[in-house]
C-alpha cells in the first residue's frame, strides 16, 4: 500500500474514534451503581495542592444559576447515570483521562453552571471561555461533541456528577 493510502487510513480512523458520538454502548467491566466506590490503581484526576481553580466562572451560555439541594436526588442522578452512559462514556472515563477529562472531582474544579453550559453548548464555551479553551487545549485539540441535550438533561447528567465526587 502506497504511502497516500496509508496517510488517509490513518485520518479516517483518528476522525472516527475522536468523534465522542455515542449511540453504541459498550461493554463495561465491573458496573458501578450510583454513590458506590470505584477502586482505581491510579486517579488521574488528582491535580496539584495548590492547583487553582476558579469556581465563580459560570462559563457562557445559557444556565446563569443552579442549585443543588443539600443531598443528592438518587432518581435524578440515576436518570442521568443513563443519559452519561449512552452519550459521554466514549470520550470519558470514570477516575481517567481519556480523550475528554474524567467527570469524577469535576465539581471541585469548575462550578455546576459552567458544567452544564459545557454540557449544552461546548463549541460556544471553547470559542469564549478561557477555562474550556484551556482544557481543549490540554487534551490535545479534540472538541467535545455537542450531544444536543436539554437543560433537564444536563441536570441530570450534573446531579450524577454530584455521586462521583466520593469516588
Amino acid at each position: 500500500m502506497n504511502f497516500f493510502l496509508k496517510g488517509l487510513l490513518l485520518i479516517f480512523f483518528a476522525a472516527s474514534i475522536s468523534s465522542c458520538g455515542g449511540g453504541d454502548e459498550k461493554k463495561e467491566r465491573g458496573k458501578l451503581k450510583i454513590g458506590e466506590k470505584k477502586e482505581t490503581k491510579k486517579d488521574d484526576t488528582k491535580k496539584e495542592e495548590n492547583a487553582n481553580y476558579d469556581l465563580t466562572n459560570k462559563g457562557v451560555g445559557p444556565v446563569s444559576s443552579v442549585t443543588l439541594g443539600e443531598t443528592i436526588d438518587q432518581t435524578m442522578a440515576a436518570e442521568g447515570a443513563k443519559i452519561y452512559k449512552t452519550k459521554c462514556t466514549a470520550c470519558h472515563k470514570i477516575g481517567q483521562k481519556f480523550i475528554g477529562p474524567p467527570p469524577n472531582g469535576v465539581l471541585d474544579r469548575r462550578s455546576p453552571e459552567w458544567i452544564m453550559n459545557m454540557i449544552l453548548d461546548p463549541e460556544g464555551m471553547v470559542k469564549n471561555d478561557p477555562d474550556a479553551k484551556a482544557l481543549f487545549l490540554e487534551f490535545n485539540g479534540s472538541p467535545m461533541a455537542n450531544q444536543s441535550l436539554t437543560e433537564e438533561e444536563a441536570r441530570k447528567i450534573l446531579e450524577y456528577f454530584r455521586t462521583l465526587d466520593k469516588l
